[in-house]
């Protein structure tokens, strides 16, 4: 079995900390996610599930425990180097697009491979080839709000993937589509993990995208039951 992109060990994680409103997110959790596998991760409404994400995209830190990116430990790396494992080595997808609403889709799928230091043309060239390969390359240089739904979420998807990372963290990313083109999508999304070998985690409340991945974890008082 080959090592985990995405291991996780005594994950610990708690918000007004030391006061009495204190919150205990996170408490002791493990998790491993391997290449090519797809984990869905299940649990109530304001159970941590964005929070153990953050903490596994080193968006956010963990007040005990280790984080390893691809066997690599990043708990107690410096900001500068945390953002450059999180340029390179993860990929986020959101329930909301966030695309930057002034750029076309293929610039918005260019510019982390542009703040990366990828040469301008073949980064063009390769948001181009992934807006191609998740069928939205005939929209390539329409803006956001000139896009449905569907469409948003698919150019989200590439930018993700533009800097070819080997994790991908997904958190509610069909929540905000209707059930056909959330289908749709969540479709063309295990297509892409599947081809390009992906350590993907994804959050979701739908149980039946969720018993379509390769496993499902639930997140219960703070861990993975």
């Amino acid at each position: 079995m080959s090592d985990p992109v995405l291991s996780l060990r005594g994950i610990e994680k708690t918000y007004l900390k030391g006061t009495p409103g204190e919150v205990r997110v996170l408490s002791g959790l493990d998790l491993d996610v391997r290449r090519g596998e797809v984990v869905a991760l299940v649990a109530p409404s304001g159970a941590g599930k964005s929070t153990l994400l953050h903490v596994a995209g080193l968006l956010d830190t963990a007040d005990a425990g280790e984080v390893r990116i691809g066997g690599r430990e990043v708990t107690t790396l410096s900001d500068r180097a945390r953002t450059a494992v999180r340029r390179r080595e993860i990929g986020f997808v959101y329930q909301f697009h966030h695309l930057l609403p002034e750029f076309s889709a293929e610039e918005n799928v260019a510019l982390p491979q542009l703040a990366d230091g990828r040469d301008r043309r073949a980064a063009f060239d390769r948001a181009r080839d992934l807006l191609e390969r998740v069928g939205v390359g005939h929209r390539a240089t329409h803006r956001p709000a000139e896009l449905s739904g569907g469409e948003q979420q698919r150019v989200a998807f590439c930018r993700a993937l533009a800097n070819g990372p080997a994790l991908l963290l997904a958190d509610e990313p069909t929540g905000n589509l209707d059930p056909v083109t959330a289908d749709r999508v969540f479709d063309i999304l295990m297509q892409v993990v599947r081809e390009t070998g992906l350590a993907a985690l994804i959050a979701t409340h739908n149980m039946e995208l969720a018993a379509r991945m390769d496993r499902t974890v639930r997140l219960s008082d703070g861990r993975i039951a």
